[in-house]
């Protein structure tokens, strides 16, 4: 594991390209730049390259020109179908990167798609390394993300100085797959945390406690994580705007539960929450993961649960 210097620019010399500029790439490229880094931009939606342009980065008009001309390859892309069509479609970057190119594939997919496009470059020349990404996104614009890597470790350790304009700390994980394999460990963590939260301040609710006082004092106790604390100070404004969306929560719970159905691994509080997480993306509402603390109130209030079929625990379980 290694800390960065804040006040770190990179020193690696190497031309980099940043493909997708969604919630989480727009932050960390713009970091990228801003360190003062040769920079090249592609973004399926070209609007969202604008902002980059103005910091000085070059726009690409495909991800095979972005490939042809940088010697660093980032993504961060909102699935893995999106990562196959970059990476492995005709023209695409696999196809136009030269030999001795890196590809820092930082989206949250499978271990396998990581796997696949690793071989893909190998039979290249191409090093390909997943780096996961944990964090919000004013972490990203902090420079103060963690980032979970895997692939071969002397080239993960010889593109660590990319790092310094965009993390606080990163693990090397293990080879190929175990960054995004140790990201869905984490969202894990991150999406039930969310939940078991927001079914606490429903009970809170339902008890008679004061929500401005219940959300306060919730945040300050030692049980509930950092990653949501400030969760509970947006929940208390009502304010849901997406740091995290609840879209792309729901979409690694999908993928949680198709790894651990595969592996056999119960997960029966996963499934649970999954299931509230699915319900407030369908709504097509464009909020963060943290509206769960929402649903679970107005659940509360429209549908309380009569006595006779709450959980309970009787006295002969437990002796």
């Amino acid at each position: 594991m290694s800390t960065a210097d804040q006040n770190s620019t990179i020193d690696s010399g190497r031309k980099l390209g940043f493909i997708g500029l969604g919630y989480m790439g727009s932050r960390i490229a713009k970091r990228l730049a801003d360190a003062g880094q040769p920079l090249v931009v592609f973004n399926r939606n070209h609007a969202k390259t604008e902002a980059l342009a103005s910091y000085g980065a070059e726009v690409a008009a495909s991800p095979g020109e972005l490939a042809t001309a940088t010697d660093v390859i980032l993504s961060c892309l909102t699935d893995g179908q999106a990562v196959r069509n970059v990476y492995l479609g005709a023209g695409g970057v696999l196809d136009c990167a030269r030999p001795g190119a890196v590809i820092i594939e930082m989206s949250t997919v499978t271990p396998e798609i990581s796997q696949q496009l690793y071989e893909a470059g190998c039979g290249r020349g191409i090093a390909v390394l997943d780096v996961a990404i944990s964090g919000s996104t004013p972490a990203a614009e902090a420079g103060a993300l963690t980032l979970f890597g895997g692939g071969e470790h002397d080239i993960f350790e010889s593109i660590t100085p990319i790092f310094r304009s965009i993390a606080r700390q990163w693990f090397y994980m293990g080879s190929i797959g175990s960054g995004v394999a140790m990201k869905l460990v984490v969202n894990t963590l991150l999406g039930v945390g969310m939940q078991a939260i927001a079914e606490a301040v429903a009970l809170g609710r339902g008890l008679g406690i004061e929500r401005n006082l219940l959300l306060d004092a919730l945040a300050k106790t030692a049980v509930v994580a950092p990653a949501h604390a400030g969760k509970l100070a947006s929940a208390k404004r009502n304010d849901y705007l997406p740091q995290f969306p609840v879209r792309l929560m729901h979409k690694d719970f999908l993928l949680i539960g198709a790894k651990a159905a595969k592996l056999g691994v119960a997960m029966p509080a996963t499934v649970e929450a999954a299931k509230i997480a699915g319900a407030e993306a369908a709504s097509g509402r464009e909020e963060d993961f943290s509206a769960v603390i929402r649903a679970m109130e107005e659940m509360a209030e429209a549908n309380p649960i009569p006595p006779e079929a709450t959980f309970q625990l009787k006295a002969e379980r437990l002796f």
